[in-house]
């Protein structure tokens, strides 16, 4: 009972316990797929819903909100000098969605469990999101910007996921599109740019000398605004004109990530984390710019590297990098990457340019499906450390014997 009492004393022990959870039987659930499909270790799996859609499910809705529930549930009396979140929605919002993240599982051998599984998943995220709303009404801090993105996009975020559960389960494709793209663009950049652009600085400035604060509010809404014209641009099919977004934000960003003073935060590991997963997003826009103007010219270059680029090198190594310093904090210990953690960090940048390779001209089949066995594998190692080093923390009291 005391460890019961333990992991459900705050929302992020909960929210992210599931997410680290989530990110080894994620990428577990997703080798066996590859290694029929791929790898010819046996005959392919046959499984209720497509895989491509299962992995962009479980990837977009299954695996980062909990980690930004946890976040956000923590951080949103912090921003707004509000009240904290009711014990009794964080507890349920997470049992709810974990449950049907279970069932779900479930579901991809026998496809009528999805309905349960959507059920509880989207009861889940709902009672989660009006926790947080209940926070954001009722504080009176002048300065909401970011909370109220995030609000939004959380809102966004139930819609999409409820697009796709309709759509696998009415068989309606265009659906299941629109979730798999406005997952990537309408829910997980809006969230992590946010975050990023509120945290990095103020972290930043607590560890580096003479740190002077850049924070431009134009730089938050020309993102968010570009991130929903890609969206937008994407799903009808305007694809060669996406570099007309996408450049002016690579340029916003590779401008941040020089104004937060990337080398000067690689000294201290734990913030150079931080740094290096926000300087993939730059790289991301960048290469997706340089797709739309080759896509102009007639050429079809790059495939789902710059999708990856993003998706691994942004939303996977920022949620590494900042559930680690959370977890690190709020569970009494220093803030200090130790030599595992920074290497877990530094592996998992491979695993990166692993994904990117495999969609590089040139590379063959046989090389691709290599690549795909080998990110995937090496994504698996460095969150089953990760996991192993974070999970029990999160069911066990603080070392300094504060509550919370």
């Amino acid at each position: 009972m005391n460890l019961l009492k333990t992991f459900t004393a705050t929302p992020h022990r909960m929210f992210f316990f599931g997410g680290v959870m989530q990110s080894v039987l994620i990428m577990l659930w997703w080798l066996i797929d590859l290694g029929g499909r791929y790898g010819g270790w046996y005959p392919p799996i046959s499984w209720s819903v497509a895989p491509p859609d299962a992995h962009a499910f479980l990837m977009l809705f299954g695996f980062f909100p909990f980690f930004m529930f946890g976040f956000l549930m923590t951080v949103y009396p912090r921003w707004m000098n509000g009240e904290e979140v009711e014990p009794k929605l964080y507890i349920r919002a997470f049992v709810s969605m974990a449950s049907g993240i279970v069932l779900f599982y479930a579901g991809l051998a026998f496809k009528p469990l999805l309905a349960l599984a959507a059920l509880l998943f989207l009861g889940g995220w709902i009672v989660g999101l009006y926790a947080l709303l209940r926070v954001y009404f009722r504080a009176q801090h002048p300065d909401k910007r970011h909370a109220s993105i995030t609000s939004v996009v959380l809102g966004v975020g139930w819609l999409l996921t409820l697009a796709w559960f309709v759509g696998e389960l009415g068989d309606r494709p265009a659906l299941v599109a629109l979730a798999k793209t406005g997952g990537v663009w309408l829910l997980l950049l809006p969230v992590f740019f946010s975050v990023s652009h509120r945290m990095i600085p103020f972290f930043s400035g607590n560890v580096i000398p003479n740190y002077r604060i850049v924070r431009p509010y134009w730089a938050l809404g020309l993102v968010v605004l570009g991130a929903l014209l890609h969206a937008v641009m994407e799903l009808k099919g305007v694809t060669s004109w996406l570099w007309l977004v996408d450049f002016p934000m690579a340029v916003t960003v590779i401008y941040l990530t020089v104004s937060w003073r990337l080398v000067d935060s690689l000294k201290v590991p734990l913030l150079g984390m931080l740094h290096i997963g926000f300087a993939w997003l730059g790289v991301a826009f960048a290469l997706f710019g340089v797709q739309s103007l080759a896509s102009m010219l007639g050429y079809s270059i790059l495939g789902k590297a710059p999708l990856h680029a993003l998706a691994l090198g942004y939303y996977a190594s920022m949620t590494l990098a900042m559930v680690t310093r959370v977890t690190l904090g709020h569970s009494g210990r220093p803030l200090v990457a130790d030599r595992l953690v920074w290497g877990i960090f530094l592996v998992f940048q491979l695993v990166v340019l692993l994904r990117v390779a495999a969609e590089l001209p040139g590379v063959g089949f046989l090389a691709r499906s290599h690549l795909f066995l080998c990110a995937a594998g090496l994504w698996l190692a460095c969150f089953g450390l990760w996991a192993r080093r974070f999970a029990m923390m999160y069911w066990l009291p603080r070392s300094d014997g504060k509550p919370g």
